[in-house]
């Protein structure tokens, strides 16, 4: 199987502008459609998509996981990435961030859970036949974020499938910040390189990651060298033991 997880920052392009976040502010339409073909190319069984709007008028107010699926003809769920409760889910634009998965196989089990702290708390659980995959994007603040992977490891230690925690984990020292998560879980790291992801023009810091449970053989991992966002992209192939 092949796992695609990419932070596509809203499809809003590459390189930051000259005025902090203005980047966020772009519309969408041909960066969309570059992201769309390289996930084509890659072909993934899987996709797990970090910063993907929902319908503000960055993209027209259409959900790009929608338009994504459409073209390549697969399966796919959204969620907002910010808790029930939350201002952000009533703010212009932040209402319409989330995550998504797509599937090339229909999906019958989705959930989910929102951590206890932070702004960004969602994961999504996508359940398979014989594999869970959680999908993941992490707080800046480095307490925050600890408190998620504690909240992380409460949902994961007690999953009975083999079982895989993805996305952008925002983690600023790198593998470093993950290995207490790791050893408590029994996850490997798909990257034990530590190889970086970010910026996608240059990269200096390893932000996302691909971790995987016992009874998953890694086949390949690599990060495509393609700036259509500001994180590279994971791709993992694995199969299940």
């Amino acid at each position: 199987m092949r796992l695609l997880v990419y932070n596509i920052r809203y499809a809003t392009g590459g390189r930051p502008l000259w005025f902090p976040w203005s980047g966020y502010l772009r519309r969408t339409g041909g960066t969309l459609h570059d992201i769309t073909r390289f996930i084509a190319s890659v072909d993934p069984d899987i996709a797990g998509l970090v910063e993907v709007d929902e319908g503000s008028y960055r993209s027209r107010k259409r959900n790009q996981a929608d338009l994504i699926a459409g073209e390549l003809g697969h399966y796919h769920v959204y969620e907002s990435k910010y808790g029930i409760a939350s201002l952000a889910r009533r703010l212009p634009v932040m209402n319409k961030q989330g995550n998504a998965f797509l599937t090339r196989d229909s999906i019958s089990n989705e959930r989910f859970h929102y951590f206890t702290k932070g702004v960004k708390r969602l994961v999504i659980e996508l359940e398979l036949d014989d594999l869970v995959i959680f999908l993941v994007h992490l707080a800046v603040n480095f307490r925050t974020r600890h408190h998620q992977l504690n909240d992380l490891y409460s949902l994961v230690k007690d999953t009975p499938k083999p079982h895989i925690v993805a996305g952008d984990f925002n983690a600023m020292w790198g593998d470093r910040e993950v290995e207490l998560f790791l050893a408590a879980t029994g996850l490997r790291n798909a990257n034990p390189g530590g190889l970086p992801s970010f910026p996608s023009w240059r990269p200096r810091r390893q932000l996302d990651f691909v971790l995987y449970s016992p009874g998953i053989r890694m086949t390949e991992f690599r990060m495509p060298n393609v700036t259509h966002s500001d994180h590279l992209p994971l791709v993992f192939d694995f199969e299940i033991a």
